[in-house]
């Protein structure tokens, strides 16, 4: 597992996939930081880490569209399967390497919020710096935590979809469209009528899941949610190669 760990983490940055996905993530994060607290002058980073998700809509694609596609493409998939490794440890040598670029970077991004300090103190706010920093630094570890969390998630969901074809542009194009799907089931909550059906729309839905986040609550349920939606497309992935490797 460590070996195919490894060889991916390396592989992403033998070409400019890695480069990419880290320069547009930071680009974004810092930009975002800009126009939704300094500019607007305020310490609530809930606008930011809510933009932050849906720029995962073209991030995560980036980061699992060539996880599985590129070995059926080179070939070389059958390498794999008949590597001394078993079929988790060939999945989360994967996940792992992806989800290691993307958490490496979600905390890089989080340099964004020391221009908080710098702009309290230079307007003469470190009072107010003082009293709000302990609530904000809260608020800002719960939500990066959420954050990781969902991303953990779509790139379980982003390498299963790139376990089903050889085409990476599908990939990341289907991974883009369940993406979507998954944020955007809260807006047509009010549109329904049923009870029944709005409570299962809101129990599934990936926002609805980080509103304690945002409110800065730690939330056991949102992070077993979170954590079950991963296992389950890596189980999913691990089903799709240990069908193809007897069938």
């Amino acid at each position: 597992m460590f070996a195919i760990y490894k060889k991916e983490l390396r592989s992403y940055f033998l070409n400019a996939i890695g480069y990419v996905y880290v320069g547009v993530f930071l680009a974004v994060s810092a930009l975002l930081c800009c126009f939704t607290t300094l500019s607007a002058k305020t310490y609530d980073t809930t606008d930011y880490f809510t933009y932050i998700i849906f720029s995962f809509i073209v991030l995560i694609p980036l980061l699992t569209m060539k996880l599985f596609s590129e070995e059926k493409k080179l070939r070389t998939e059958q390498l794999l399967l008949t590597a001394p490794v078993s079929l988790w440890g060939m999945v989360l040598g994967k996940f792992l390497a992806a989800f290691t670029l993307f958490l490496g970077t979600v905390l890089v991004s989080c340099i964004n919020f020391f221009p908080l300090y710098v702009y309290a103190n230079a307007e003469g706010l470190g009072d107010a710096y003082a009293s709000a920093v302990g609530p904000v630094g809260v608020s800002i570890i719960c939500c990066t935590v959420g954050i990781v969390l969902i991303g953990a998630a779509f790139i379980a969901i982003g390498m299963f979809i790139s376990s089903l074809t050889e085409n990476q542009l599908a990939a990341a194009i289907i991974t883009v469209a369940i993406i979507v799907a998954m944020l955007l089931l809260n807006l047509i909550n009010g549109s329904i009528e049923n009870y029944a059906v709005r409570f299962v729309i809101d129990w599934i839905c990936f926002i609805s899941r980080f509103a304690p986040f945002a409110s800065g609550m730690f939330d056991p349920a949102a992070l077993l949610y979170y954590l079950s939606i991963t296992a389950v497309f890596l189980l999913l992935t691990v089903r799709v190669y240990d069908k193809r490797r007897w069938g």
